[in-house]
Order: C-alpha cells, then structure tokens, then sequence
C-alpha cells in the first residue's frame, strides 16, 4: 500500500506508541485497517456497507460472513483504502521480495492461514487471516490483531 503518512506519537530514543486493536469475532479486516492506518477509522458497519455496495443486488453477499461477524474478503479492503486515499497493490508470494522498494510502500496487510478456535479449544481447521506490518519510525512492526501488544521486526533487512 503507497501513501502518505500520518503523524505518529515522538518516541524520541524509546518505543513509539502504536495503535492496536485486539482480535473480536471474525473482524480481522476492520483492525488490520485500522491497526494500519494507526487509529479507529474503520467500523464493522462501514465494512458491511461497503460489501453491500460491491455486491448490491446479491440476496447472498459473497464479501463477508453470512453470519454478520465479519470475514471480509480483499475487495472489501482495497474499497476501504481506496476511501482513504490509498492504492493497495495485490503481490503475489512467488515474487522476490527483494524487487520491493520498502520507501514507497506505507505497510502490509497479509492473508494468512490461521487456526480456528472455540474459544481455548483449537480445532483442526484453518481460515484467512487479515495481519498487518508497518514500518513506524524506522522499525517495523507485526500488528496482528490476535497479538497482546504488538511484535517488534526490525529494520528493512530483518522485514525481508
């Protein structure tokens, strides 16, 4: 994602503070974004209502949970930052990372395969998962949702 930057807390020589949200029912995408741009700008409404819009005349909207809880889909989430302002570029996996020019891109919001759970039972299912690293003062940082406090990377090398 390309963009421009938000004015973040001064760390001035200790950790900056960060904005992160904690994982609630399948709303990873709402707090990837909002974990990405740093603040609460999006709600599980605003997502809802912009799955509608994609797919206005489905009686079944294949943008998110049936069930109302979430699991937004990568269209959902290129509207949302379109509305920001932002462009979100698809990068396929089997690309080099070393092709990526890490100053012009904003952050990261990763798919990936996540256990599922009742509660602390862990079933033997995976789903997607929305997961979000961004550089912020320097350092990157993995601000997955499902972390307690988000996880210090490093710098560019340590990111690739």
């Amino acid at each position: 994602m390309s963009g421009s930057e938000p004015p973040l807390a001064p760390g001035a020589g200790r950790a900056p503070a960060l904005y992160h949200e904690r994982q609630r029912l399948e709303l990873c995408a709402v707090h990837a974004l909002n974990n990405l741009l740093q603040g609460a700008r999006f709600t599980r409404a605003q997502l809802d209502r912009l799955g509608h819009s994609l797919s206005p005349d489905s009686l079944v909207n294949p943008h998110f949970s049936l069930l109302g809880t979430g699991n937004y889909d990568i269209n959902v989430l290129m509207a949302a930052l379109l509305s920001e302002g932002y462009a979100a570029i698809w990068w396929d996996k089997r690309r080099s990372v070393s092709s990526l020019v890490l100053s012009r891109i904003y952050g990261f919001i990763l798919n990936i395969p996540s256990n599922m759970a009742l509660g602390f039972l862990s079933l033997p299912m995976k789903r997607k998962h929305w997961v979000t690293v961004r550089q912020v003062e320097g350092t990157y940082y993995n601000l997955d949702s499902k972390l307690k406090t988000p996880a210090r990377i490093g710098n560019d090398e340590q990111l690739r």
